[in-house]
Formats: structure tokens, C-alpha cells, sequence
């Protein structure tokens, strides 16, 4: 197990730039956007798809910098109602996945979309209750439009042997561990988590029990390090599904937070110790969005906290036990 940043957040800095900030702070391991809401400042699929020379670039500064890509990433809406925006965001992700291979990286993250809900609608519609019972029938379509899409792509991503690390996030799909288990139930054995903490905090989901439950299911792709704290004074009296703008912080149920900033210390360590108890060994990567700090200070603050909490060495035998 090891830290990973996951690089938009250092947009301004160059590829090599961010892979010595990095490496001077102890990361390990980057997980660089190649298209949709991340962007592809540090990676553009365009210059870098197909093209020898440029991926063995890239691998010379990796080596040089002693850093891996534990994912390339594309966040979008491959199951949106407007075709000209599914369209572009499936060629992200096809385009992704055959990067990933060529630069023999394990891993593409990514949402798992959401359709409108209906055939003729014109807006993604996420639905959170079964009732009234429209609602259900839309959820089922969303459903059917679903996996038909993550099906197809799953054999995409098998014939690259590539593995699909979907975050679950709201306003998608899949937003919590039973829906990721289903769809991948449903599609096949590349489809599984990019497993963020963050987004199951503010909805009540024990994170520990739900890393069991994914892992459960070989279901944990890759890893997440970001931190959401509630505020409970406002959460008290409009809950959690809070349309407040993210900017608008005193005003909010919750925010996004640092690692260690909505949770603490103790924590993180039981969160990597679980990790570790159901075999994950991939990297923790770093979202940076807390929006009272800057990038670089939050990434620090993370950095150091986590390199408290993983571990850097294998167990022994339990001699105590024999």
C-alpha cells in the first residue's frame, strides 16, 4: 500500500513538475486525469494514445521520479440523454482504457453515468425513492440502460486488461456499495470500485463495513484518500441532501475535507488497517477537494497523515499465537 495523488488539483505544474513535487514529499504513485471533469493536463490522450515515443517519455521520467500511475481517470456521463454527450464521454473512456493498456496501468476511474429517466427525457434524473411508482419504472429503465452500456464496455476493458474503477457518487447510478454490486453483478468482473470514502460519509454508510462488503465481492479496483466532515448544526435542520452551492461553506451540511480533517487520525488507521485485512494493497489516492485550503497545503497535511497510518512492511508469522 502506498500514497497516490490524484493530479488535477496541480494543474498548473507540468507533468514532470508535479512528479518532483510529489516524489519530494514521499508519493508514490499518480493518478493523472485523461479527459471529462478531471481534465487531461498532465496526460492529453491525444498526444500520448498510439504513439511509442511519447508513453516511453513518460515511463523514463516514472522511473526517474521512482513513481507508478496507479489509474488514469475520467469522470463523465457515458449514459447521458444528449447522444452528442454520451458520445464523447464513451470515446473518453474507450480511449482511456486503450492508454492504460499501452502504458501497462492497471486501472481507469471513472462515474458510472446516469440516463434521464425515460427514453424521451432530455435530463439525467437521479432517483433516491421508489415512490410514487414512476419513480421505480425510471429507475428500472436507468437500469436496463445501464447495463446494457457497462456490459459492452466491460468487454471492452477485458479484451485490454483493463480494470473499470467506478466511483460512487450522487447524482450517478451508482452511488452506494449495493448498487456498485449489482452493476457488477450484472456486467462482469472489471467493473468494480474506485472506492471514495467521502461521498458514503454524508449518506450514513459505516466505511469499514462497506470496504468489507465490497471486498466481499473482489469488488475494490482502487482507492480514494478524501474526507467529507458533516456539520451537524446545519444537518439538523435540512439533512444531508444539501443543494447549497460548495462555496457557500457556513451554509452547508457538509464539505469535502483534507484527510484527517472530517475524521480523525484513529480513523484513517482503522480504514487502512481494514484495507489491509481484506487484501488491498493498491495505492491510496488523494482527491484534494477541501475548499478551506489550498491544493498544496491539503495535499500536505493528507500526505502526512497517511504515511502515519499505512503500513510500509509485510506481517510476519504470529509467534505470539503459537
Amino acid at each position: 500500500m502506498e500514497i497516490g495523488v490524484h493530479t488535477p488539483p496541480l494543474a498548473d505544474e507540468s507533468l514532470e513538475g508535479v512528479l518532483s513535487y510529489l516524489s519530494d514529499l514521499g508519493v508514490g504513485a499518480i493518478e493523472p486525469g485523461v479527459g471529462g471533469h478531471p481534465g487531461q493536463a498532465h496526460l492529453p490522450r491525444a498526444e500520448f494514445l498510439d504513439d511509442d515515443s511519447a508513453q516511453q517519455e513518460v515511463k523514463n521520467l516514472l522511473e526517474e521520479y521512482d513513481m507508478q500511475i496507479s489509474a488514469l481517470a475520467t469522470h463523465n456521463n457515458p449514459l447521458h440523454p444528449n447522444d452528442e454527450r454520451a458520445e464523447q464521454a464513451d470515446t473518453e473512456l474507450r480511449e482511456a482504457i486503450q492508454l492504460a493498456s499501452q502504458l501497462e496501468v492497471g486501472v481507469v476511474t471513472c462515474f458510472s453515468g446516469l440516463p434521464a429517466g425515460g427514453p424521451t427525457d432530455e435530463v439525467p434524473n437521479w432517483i433516491t425513492a421508489p415512490w410514487p411508482p414512476e419513480h421505480a419504472d425510471a429507475l428500472e429503465y436507468q437500469w436496463e440502460v445501464a447495463v446494457d452500456y457497462w456490459a459492452d464496455l466491460e468487454s471492452y476493458a477485458d479484451d485490454h486488461d483493463v480494470e473499470i474503477a467506478i466511483e460512487m457518487h450522487p447524482n450517478m447510478l451508482v452511488y452506494e456499495p449495493h448498487g456498485m454490486a449489482r452493476l457488477r453483478e450484472k456486467t462482469g468482473e472489471r467493473i468494480g470500485a474506485n472506492f471514495d470514502p467521502s461521498h458514503l460519509y454524508w449518506q450514513g454508510i459505516t466505511i469499514t463495513d462497506a470496504i468489507r462488503y465490497l471486498s466481499d465481492r473482489d469488488a475494490i479496483h482502487h482507492f480514494h484518500a478524501k474526507d467529507t466532515k458533516i456539520y451537524e448544526s446545519q444537518a439538523r435542520e435540512k439533512g444531508v441532501l444539501d443543494t447549497t452551492a460548495y462555496d457557500d461553506e457556513p451554509n452547508r451540511s457538509w464539505l469535502f475535507r483534507s484527510v484527517g480533517y472530517g475524521h480523525g487520525e484513529s480513523h484513517w488507521k482503522d480504514l487502512v488497517s481494514t484495507l489491509r485485512m481484506v487484501g488491498y494493497d493498491g495505492a491510496l489516492s488523494i482527491e484534494h477537494e477541501d475548499s478551506l485550503t489550498s491544493s498544496r497545503e491539503g495535499l500536505t497535511k493528507a500526505i502526512g497523515l497517511l504515511e502515519r497510518a499505512i503500513f510500509e512492511t509485510e506481517p510476519g508469522e504470529a509467534y505470539w499465537a503459537e
